[in-house]
């Protein structure tokens, strides 16, 4: 039965220096996981606090961590990332602790940028 329940999920296939054998695991297959990595979202992140109203297209896997979107787009307008949030086109606040894929689907693809680096001085 295990010899059985191996030839299921294994394949022989011959190259030229002798029998290889690719095995997998069961119920995963290669257009599986090509399709998983090649799952991505994309925002439009506009810098709310410049009159001209610059943006970038930013595009990552489903699975990217938002922080690290967030450091990305406030590398790229040259403001802090740690004093920067992300608001709606509604003027929610986004909670970055999330993957992109659930940001995207909560609130979409169009966000703003807004440093935070003045409040609170005097």
């Amino acid at each position: 039965l295990l010899l059985l329940s191996l030839l299921a999920i294994c394949a022989p296939f011959s190259v030229s220096n002798g029998p290889l054998i690719f095995c997998r695991a069961p119920g995963i297959t290669l257009e599986d996981k090509m399709a998983e990595e090649s799952r991505k979202v994309q925002f439009k992140i506009t810098l709310a606090s410049d009159p001209k109203l610059p943006y970038r297209i930013v595009k990552v896997p489903e699975s990217a961590p938002f922080v690290a979107v967030v450091k990305f787009a406030a590398d790229e307008f040259r403001v802090p990332s740690a004093t920067s949030g992300i608001l709606t086109n509604d003027g929610v606040g986004v909670n970055p602790a999330q993957t992109a894929g659930a940001i995207f689907l909560k609130h979409g693809g169009d966000l703003k940028l807004i440093p935070r680096d003045r409040v609170g001085s005097a």
